[in-house]
């Protein structure tokens, strides 16, 4: 009966060891063309990333638009940033940003007018991500 207690318990504390080791991943997908929506995503995902997870967003329909070089959208209050400002810096602390790929080829547009750090997503790349047991999904 010990031996059971003792084994359980070293099989529990190593899962707990492996679980712990295991970065959250969180996956966003941006469609709204809301301001507010759009900015709410940026706010949660850079949240979640200074909390050390993996972020990864997926800009598709209007969202795309936070891609484009010539796209500004307006800011949002309190802090007076939009949210491809927010999209950006979550860029330089390392976040993953794609538009999907329907996204340019419907809009008229080539990977040329994206802005710097945003790639255009590959869906069996993007399908393998999501269905990672760490990944958790999130929509906006």
């Amino acid at each position: 009966m010990k031996r059971t207690t003792f084994l359980c318990s070293a099989l529990l504390v190593c899962g707990a060891s492996a679980l712990a080791q295991t970065p959250a991943e969180a996956f966003f997908s941006v469609t709204s063309a809301d301001n507010q929506a759009q900015g709410m995503a940026m706010v949660l995902a850079g949240q979640m990333a200074e909390q050390k997870a993996a972020v990864r967003i997926l800009l598709c329909g209007p969202a795309g638009q936070l891609a484009l070089k010539t796209y500004e959208p307006a800011a949002l209050k309190p802090r007076n940033v939009t949210p491809k400002q927010m999209m950006q810096g979550l860029v330089k602390a390392g976040a993953t940003v794609e538009v999907c790929a329907l996204f340019l080829p419907n809009a008229d547009r080539t990977p040329a007018d994206l802005i710097d750090g945003v790639s255009v997503a590959k869906p069996p790349e993007v399908a393998a991500h999501m269905l990672k047991p760490s990944v958790k999904a999130f929509a906006f």
